[in-house]
C-alpha cells in the first residue's frame, strides 16, 4: 500500500475528506522528522511504533569491489521499532 492508497482508505473509514486525510499524515511526517532530527526526544505511538534517532559510532569497512579497508565516519539516523501489538498482528496474520 502506497500513500495515496493509505490516504483514500482512512478516508473512506472515517469519512474524511481526502484532503483532510492528506492533510494530517503530511503533518505527522513533519512532526516525526522534526523530533527525529532533533535527537532528544522520541515520538511513540504505544503499542504501534516508536520513531527515534541513533547514533552510529565511526568505524572500518571494507569496500566489497576491492577488498580495500575504509574508513566510515559517525552518523546519526533514523530508527524505527515496531511495538507489541504491531508484532502480534504480523504474527497472527490478522
Amino acid at each position: 500500500m502506497n500513500k495515496t492508497e493509505l490516504i483514500e482508505t482512512i478516508a473512506q473509514r472515517t469519512d474524511l475528506s481526502k484532503k483532510d486525510v492528506q492533510s494530517v499524515l503530511d503533518n505527522f511526517e513533519d512532526i516525526a522528522g522534526d523530533i527525529v532530527a532533533k535527537g532528544k526526544d522520541t515520538l511513540t505511538i504505544p503499542g504501534f511504533l516508536k520513531f527515534e534517532q541513533t547514533h552510529r559510532a565511526a568505524r572500518t569497512g571494507r569496500n566489497p569491489q576491492t577488498g580495500e579497508t575504509i574508513q566510515v565516519a559517525a552518523a546519526n539516523a533514523a530508527k524505527v521499532s515496531a511495538g507489541a501489538k504491531l508484532k502480534a498482528r504480523a504474527k497472527s496474520g490478522k
